[in-house]
C-alpha cells in the first residue's frame, strides 16, 4: 500500500473531508483537491480480481498503508480496524463498552478501493432529525432527545462480483382461451357464462447477461434489513482507489463474511435473478415447470469499503440502530412506538367510523 500524502503546508497526514470533498489537514486546515493528478501521485487503480484464482490460492494481504489495530465487540461481534490502540471506548455499531483487542489475521484480504464519504456529519444530523420528526407514532421524548450525539462515521466491508452468464430454459407456456357454457341459476333459469381454460405448449429459449458489481455485504455490525434499505452504493461509477488518506480518522469494519462465503451468496443471488429473467421470456399468459440451466464465466471480484453514518441509542431497555448511506444520504432505522399515541389513533378511528355509520343510518 502507498504511504501518507503529506499536507503541503505543515507536513501532517491529510484526511478525507466529506464536507470539502477533498483531502484536508486536520491541524492547519489546508485543502488538497482530489484530482487525477492526486490520484496518479498515490499510484493506485481500481481493478477486478479473478475469483477462481483467489479462491484457489488467496492473494497475500497488502495491508492498510499504515499501522492499524483491531478490536472486537463482545456484544455484536463486529471487528473494528482503528488507527490507535486507545481510540475506542465503545463499539461504534451497538454502543457496548465490552470491546477487547483482536488478533489481526495476516491473510485477510484488505480493500483495494472504496466509496468515500460524500454526506458530511452536519448534513446527516439534519436529515436524521427530520427523520425523527416524521415518525408520527414515536414517543415525544424521542423526538426531542439529542440522539445524534452518538453519530459515528464507519466504512463497511463489501464484496462486489462480476460475471458473464449464459442460460437456457425450458417451460410449459400457458395460453388462456374461453368457452361459453350454460347453467341453471338458483331460480331454475338458464344462464350463460364465460369459462377460462389454459392451453399448454412447450417453450424454450436462451439468454446472456452480464452481472456488474453485484453487492454482498461483509459486515456483521449493521443489521441486514437496515443496510438493504439504504442501498444502493454507486460502486460501478464512483469508486476510488484505496489509500490511507480516505480512512484516516474513520473506523473501518473488517469483514467476517469471507470471500468464499460471499461468492456462494453471490451465486445464489445471480441464480435467482437469472430465473426471473428467464421467466419473463416465457410466452403466453401463465407458465409452469420452468427449468433453467446456466453457466457463469469470467467471474471477478473486488473487496471495497462503503461509507455509512450510524446512530445507536437505548430507549427503555431496548437498543435501536439508525443507518444512513454516507454517499447518498438515504436513511433507515429502528424506533420505539408510543402505545398511547397508537391507542388514541385507534380510538379516534373507531369514533370517526361510528360517526359516519350514524350519519348514514339517519339519512
Amino acid at each position: 500500500m502507498v504511504g501518507k500524502h503529506a499536507c503541503p503546508e505543515c507536513g501532517a497526514n491529510l484526511e478525507w473531508n466529506a464536507k470539502a470533498q477533498s483531502l484536508k489537514c486536520p491541524y492547519c486546515g489546508a485543502v488538497v483537491e482530489w484530482s487525477e493528478e492526486t490520484r496518479a501521485q498515490l499510484g493506485q487503480e481500481v481493478v477486478e480480481q479473478d475469483l477462481e484464482s483467489a479462491l484457489r490460492q488467496p492473494a497475500a494481504a497488502k495491508g492498510w498503508g499504515e499501522e492499524r489495530y483491531e478490536v472486537q465487540c463482545q456484544n455484536c461481534r463486529a471487528i473494528s480496524v482503528l488507527a490507535s490502540k486507545t481510540a475506542a471506548q465503545r463499539c461504534d455499531f451497538c454502543g457496548s463498552p465490552a470491546i477487547v483487542a483482536h488478533e489481526s489475521e495476516h491473510n485477510a484480504i484488505t480493500p483495494q478501493s472504496l466509496l468515500p464519504f460524500k454526506i458530511s456529519d452536519g448534513q446527516i444530523r439534519d436529515r436524521i432529525r427530520q427523520w425523527y420528526g416524521s415518525r408520527w407514532f414515536a414517543p415525544n421524548k424521542l423526538k426531542t432527545a439529542a440522539l445524534t450525539d452518538t453519530l459515528h462515521g464507519v466504512y463497511l466491508p463489501y464484496w462486489t462480483f462480476d460475471a458473464h452468464a449464459d442460460a437456457q430454459w425450458h417451460a410449459e407456456a400457458g395460453f388462456y382461451y374461453y368457452t361459453t357454457e350454460t347453467y341453471r341459476d338458483s331460480n331454475g333459469n338458464t344462464q350463460t357464462r364465460e369459462v377460462r381454460h389454459v392451453r399448454w405448449e412447450s417453450a424454450s429459449g436462451q439468454l446472456q447477461h452480464f452481472f456488474d458489481d453485484e453487492l454482498v455485504p461483509g459486515t456483521v455490525g449493521v443489521q441486514p434489513q437496515l443496510l438493504r434499505q439504504v442501498e444502493p452504493f454507486p460502486t460501478t461509477t464512483d469508486l476510488k482507489p484505496y489509500t490511507p488518506e480516505f480512512v484516516r480518522g474513520w473506523t473501518v469494519e473488517r469483514y467476517q463474511v469471507d470471500l468464499a462465503k460471499a461468492a456462494q451468496i453471490n451465486e445464489g443471488d445471480m441464480d435467482d435473478q437469472l430465473r426471473n429473467m428467464c421467466s419473463r421470456q416465457v410466452p403466453g399468459d401463465t407458465q409452469r415447470n420452468l427449468q433453467v440451466q446456466r453457466a457463469y464465466s469470467g467471474r471477478t471480484f473486488k473487496h471495497i469499503l462503503v461509507p455509512v453514518w450510524l446512530v445507536g441509542y437505548t430507549y427503555g431497555r431496548t437498543t435501536y440502530q439508525i443507518v444512513a448511506n454516507g454517499y447518498t444520504g438515504q436513511i433507515a432505522g429502528e424506533r420505539p412506538y408510543s402505545w398511547v399515541k397508537i391507542t388514541l389513533a385507534v380510538l379516534c378511528g373507531l369514533l370517526l367510523l361510528a360517526l359516519v355509520l350514524g350519519l348514514m343510518q339517519g339519512s
